[in-house]
C-alpha cells in the first residue's frame, strides 16, 4: 500500500481531520500491538528465538519491507510490500502476535533505512497490525487460533478461512490507508480506492494466495523457504519495466514532473470529482529568462534550472495538487480544490515567490520571473482543454499587461463566444456604418486658442448599449478588421476637416493608428488621395502614435512615406514606453503627447511632477510641442502652464463631442480657432 505522507515529512498539523485520524488509527492499532506482545509472553518469545526458522522469516519480512513492488506512477495507487506473504505466513502458523512484532519491526528498519518520519512509522505500524487483527478475528471465527506453542498448518479444507482471511486483511488495510491518502491529498476517499484497489487487489491476491504454501514448506523443509524470493524477484523485475514505461507516457523526462497526458487525467479526474459550488484551478505559468540564459550559457545549465525550478514549484503547493511540465519552460498548476478567486490569487503568488528567489547555480546568481494564468473550474471552462486554453490567454494578459498574475476575462478572448459575438457585431456595424467619431480639442495653454481636436470613435450596440473603445479596437488589431476601421476613420476625419476647413474653420483634426496600420502599405496612399479629393493640405490631418508603434523597425517604410507626404505624426502616450532619445530625434514628430496618468496626479504627486515637468523640457530642447493629455482641473492647467507645456486637453477644455456638437463648439469659439 502507498504511503499516505510520502511528500511531507513535517507531519500534519495538530487539530486537522487528518492530524486526528493519524492519532486515532495509531492509538488503536499501537493498542492492539501491545497487547498481543503481553499475551504472547517473554517466555514463549524466548522459545521462538531459539528457532532458526523465527529468524529466517524475521530476516525474509524485513528485507520485504525495504522496497514496494510500485504499480503505476500516480501516488494514490503507491506500492506494495512483499513483506505481506511473509507476514501472513506467520500469521497463518504462528499466531496474531508473534506476526505484528515481525511486521512492527520491519516498519520500524524500513523508517529508519528510509528516514521516514516518526508519525509516518508509527501509523504504518499501527495500520498494518489492526490487518493483521482483522484476519485473525476471521481466523478465529473458523476456529484457528495459531500460537508458538501450537502452530498451525493448513490443509485442503482450510481454503475457505484463508481466503476469507486474506480478504479482511486487505480490506481492512486498504481501507485504512485509503482513509489517510483522502485526507492528506483532500480528495474523496472513494476516487482514491478506485484508484488503488484494483491494481492493489491483483498483488496482494497473489501474495497472499503464496502465505499458506510458504507455511507448508515451513513445516516439510524450512530451508527451502528462502526460494521463495525468486519469484518475488521476477515481480519486481516485471513491475519495475512496467513502472518505467508508465511513468515515462505520463511524466516529463527532464523534470519528472507530470506531463501533458497526466496533467489532463488529473484534471478530468478533478473535475468529475468537484461537487455544487466547489471550484477546481489551473494556472499555467511561463517562465522568463530561460531562452537567454539558453543561448548564453547553454542548454545544460539551462536544464539544471528548470529542474530547480521544478523542485520549488512542487514543494510550494499543498499535498494533492499536481504540478506538471508541458514543455520549454513552461509549467502548469491544477488545484483540485480551490476556496475562491482570493485563495487562487494567494497560490499564484506564492509560485512567483518561489520563481524570483534567485537561483545559485555553478557559481552564479540567476533571476527568473515568470506570468501566471488562471482558469477556474466551473467558472471559465468546463473540461480540460477549455481550462489550458483560457489559462493560457490569461498567462498573456499578465505578460503583456507585466501584472505578473491574472485571472481569465472573457472580454479579453479572442476565442471566446462573447468575443466572437462582439466581433460579429463590430463587423457589421462597420458595414453599417454605425460607429461614430467624437471629437475633443487641443488647446492652447498659454492663449486658450484651439490648436487641433482628436477623433475619438464611440460605438452605441443596439443590444449592449454603449461598448467602450478599450473592448472593441483590441478586438479590430486582433483581426482583419483593423483595415476596415482605419479607412473607416481616416474616411470620416477626412470628410469632417474638408466641412470645416472651407468653411473657414482651420482646425487640425488627430487620428490615432495602431501598429497594425502603420505595417499597411495602403495607409499613406489612403491619405494621399483623401487628401486630394477633399483639396485639403497634408497638416489638416495628424497621425498619433504609440512609442511602441514608432521604434518598431517594420513601421520604418510606412513612416518614411507618411514625413515626404508631408502628414505630421505625434507621439502619443509618453512616458508608458521604451523610446530612446536619439530614435525620437530622428523621427518626423511634431508633438509628444504627456500620457494622463502623470498629469493627473502632478498636484498631488511631487514624483509625477517632477516627471511630467522632465517630459516638458525634453519636448522643448528638442523643438517639438508638448501636449498633456488628462487634464481636468484648473491647478492642473496652471502648473502646465508654469511648466512650459505648450497644449492641454481633457474635460477642463470640452468633453468628446459629436461633429454636429463640435462644429458648434467651434464656432463659439471662433476667435480662438488657431489658422
Amino acid at each position: 500500500m502507498t504511503d499516505p505522507n510520502d511528500t511531507r515529512d513535517t507531519g500534519p498539523r495538530a487539530g486537522t481531520p487528518l492530524w486526528g485520524y493519524l492519532a486515532a488509527v495509531t492509538v488503536i492499532g499501537l493498542t492492539a500491538l501491545a497487547v498481543g506482545q503481553v499475551r504472547l509472553g517473554s517466555a514463549e518469545l524466548a522459545e521462538l528465538a531459539r528457532s532458526p526458522l523465527f529468524w529466517v522469516l524475521g530476516v525474509l519480512v524485513v528485507l520485504g519491507e525495504l522496497r514496494p513492488v510500485m504499480l503505476s506512477s500516480q501516488t494514490m495507487v503507491g506500492g506494495t510490500y512483499p513483506s505481506t506473504m511473509f507476514t501472513f505466513a506467520v500469521l497463518l502458523h504462528f499466531g496474531l502476535p508473534v506476526a505484528a512484532l515481525m511486521q512492527a519491526v520491519a516498519v520500524i528498519v524500513n523508517g529508519m533505512a528510509t528516514r521516514k518520519a516518526w508519525h509516518r512509522v508509527t501509523f504504518n505500524t499501527a495500520q498494518s497490525t489492526l490487518a493483521l487483527t482483522a484476519a485473525a478475528v476471521v481466523l478465529g471465527l473458523f476456529g484457528i487460533v495459531p500460537t508458538p506453542d501450537d502452530p498451525w498448518v493448513p490443509g485442503g479444507s482450510s481454503l475457505v478461512a484463508i481466503a476469507v482471511a486474506g480478504t479482511a486483511y486487505f480490506t481492512t488495510r486498504g481501507l485504512l490507508v485509503s482513509g489517510a491518502v483522502a485526507l492528506h491529498e483532500r480528495r474523496s476517499i472513494v476516487r482514491v480506492l478506485r484508484a488503488s484497489i484494483g491494481p492493489q487487489a491483483l498483488v496482494y491476491s497473489g501474495l497472499l494466495g503464496l502465505a499458506p504454501l510458504v507455511v507448508v514448506v515451513m513445516e516439510s523443509s524450512p530451508t527451502l523457504v528462502p526460494l521463495f524470493v525468486a519469484p518475488l524477484v521476477a515481480v519486481y523485475f516485471t513491475a519495475t519495466l512496467s513502472m518505467r514505461r508508465d511513468h515515462q507516457a505520463m511524466h516529463d523526462e527532464l523534470t519528472g514532473l507530470p506531463n501533458r497526458k497526466l496533467l489532463a487525467v488529473a484534471t478530468e479526474e478533478a473535475l468529475a470529482e468537484a461537487r455544487e459550488g466547489e471550484k477546481v484551478g489551473f494556472f499555467l505559468m511561463d517562465t522568463h529568462g530561460l531562452k537567454q540564459i539558453n543561448d548564453t550559457l547553454g542548454h545544460p545549465v539551462g536544464d539544471r534550472l528548470l529542474q530547480t525550478i521544478a523542485h520549488r514549484l512542487t514543494h510550494t503547493v499543498r499535498p494533492g495538487d499536481v504540478v506538471a511540465r508541458l514543455g520549454g519552460d513552461e509549467f502548469a498548476v491544477l488545484l483540485p480544490k480551490v476556496r475562491d478567486i482570493q485563495a487562487a490569487r494567494e497560490v499564484a503568488a506564492r509560485l512567483r515567490v518561489a520563481l524570483t528567489e534567485p537561483i545559485r547555480l555553478e557559481g552564479m546568481s540567476f533571476d527568473l520571473d515568470g506570468s501566471v494564468g488562471i482558469a477556474l473550474y466551473p467558472d471559465h471552462a468546463p473540461d480540460f482543454e477549455l481550462l489550458l486554453q483560457r489559462s493560457d490567454v490569461a498567462m498573456y494578459q499578465a505578460k503583456q499587461a507585466r501584472t505578473g498574475v491574472e485571472f481569465y476575462q472573457a472580454d479579453k478572448d479572442r476565442n471566446s463566444p462573447e468575443r466572437l459575438s462582439l466581433f460579429g457585431d463590430l463587423r457589421r456595424a462597420l458595414e453599417n456604418r454605425q460607429l461614430r467619431l467624437h471629437y475633443q480639442p487641443k488647446v492652447d495653454l498659454e492663449d486658450g486658442r484651439v490648436r487641433g481636436m482628436e477623433v475619438l470613435l464611440r460605438w452605441r450596440h443596439p443590444v449592449r448599449g454603449q461598448v467602450a473603445p478599450s473592448e472593441f479596437i483590441p478586438l479590430a488589431e486582433q483581426s482583419y478588421l483593423m483595415r476596415q476601421l482605419t479607412e473607416y476613420v481616416i474616411e470620416g476625419a477626412l470628410e469632417q476637416a474638408a466641412r470645416w476647413w472651407h468653411t473657414g474653420l482651420r482646425v487640425q483634426i488627430a487620428v490615432n493608428v495602431s501598429a497594425r496600420d502603420l505595417l499597411d502599405s495602403a495607409l499613406p496612399d489612403q491619405l494621399d488621395v483623401g487628401l486630394a479629393r477633399y483639396r485639403l493640405p497634408p497638416d489638416a490631418i495628424q497621425l498619433e502614435v504609440t512609442e511602441r508603434v514608432l521604434t518598431g523597425e517594420q513601421a520604418h517604410d510606412t513612416i518614411k512615406a507618411l514625413a515626404a507626404l508631408g502628414v505630421p505624426l505625434s507621439l502619443d502616450d509618453f512616458g508608458t514606453g521604451y523610446s530612446s532619445l536619439i530614435r525620437l530625434q530622428r523621427l518626423a514628430v511634431s508633438e509628444v503627447k504627456i500620457d494622463a496618468s502623470f498629469v493627473s496626479r502632478i498636484v498631488d504627486s511631487q514624483d509625477d511632477e517632477r516627471i511630467v515637468r522632465s517630459i516638458v523640457d525634453l519636448v522643448r530642447s528638442l523643438g517639438l510641442r508638448s501636449v498633456a493629455e488628462g487634464v481636468e482641473s484648473d491647478d492642473v492647467a496652471k502648473r502646465l502652464i508654469a511648466m512650459g507645456c505648450d497644449m492641454g486637453q481633457g474635460w477642463l477644455f470640452s468633453q468628446p463631442m459629436s461633429a454636429a456638437d463640435a462644429t458648434v463648439w467651434l464656432r463659439s469659439h471662433a476667435d480662438s480657432v488657431f489658422v
